[in-house]
């Protein structure tokens, strides 16, 4: 049987781990990119990489729209029998903080550039103008929704961490196939 899109009952299939791994990659990204252009010296620098930013920001809400609705339509693969009662307890709490920090934090940052009293406007990659919430522009709700985004990523980039270490700790310690089964969908033949 060959790898499919869909999910089987054992492995994710590639439109999951297509958007598994695109998200997960612009999502640690977004991070270090937050990270760095709060620290340039440069002015000119600095509002190119918000800019870039803000671009990967609206890139990412719409992915993780996307992944949630196809997470909706395709149920997930079930997981190993290696995995404990309290693991099969967590890990759906854990999958709905991920979806609920990766909408949570572009829509914080698009909160915050939309209440700017700079009113610079959102240009995503350069192609279109990104219309602002409707939301009351104000130093208050400016610093409201700059101390919420800095929280949601701290929190978000300390999820994801936690999830990654669980994810190794099936690989290499259990040695059970939660993580391969999100690297490549075999057939459910070869999923365990």
């Amino acid at each position: 049987m060959p790898a499919s899109i869909t999910n089987s009952t054992t492995r994710y299939g590639w439109a999951a781990i297509v958007l598994h791994w695109l998200i997960a990659a612009i999502f640690v990204g977004q991070f270090v990119l937050g990270f760095v252009m709060m620290r340039v010296s440069s002015q000119r620098t600095a509002f190119e990489l918000i800019q870039l930013h803000k671009s990967f920001g609206f890139l990412l809400l719409g992915l993780v729209i996307l992944r949630i609705a196809w997470r909706l339509g395709s149920a997930a693969p079930s997981l190993p029998r290696s995995v404990g009662p309290l693991e099969r307890r967590a890990a759906p709490l854990v999958h709905f903080a991920l979806y609920a920090l990766q909408l949570a934090l572009p829509l914080s940052g698009w909160a915050l550039v939309s209440v700017s009293m700079l009113e610079i406007p959102s240009v995503p990659f350069n192609l279109f103008v990104m219309p602002d919430l409707p939301l009351a522009e104000s130093d208050a709700a400016e610093s409201f929704w700059a101390a919420a985004h800095w929280y949601l990523a701290y929190a978000g980039i300390g999820l994801v961490a936690l999830h990654f270490a669980a994810a190794l700790r099936h690989h290499f310690w259990l040695k059970d196939a939660v993580l391969t089964r999100m690297i490549t969908p075999l057939s459910d033949q070869d999923a365990e």
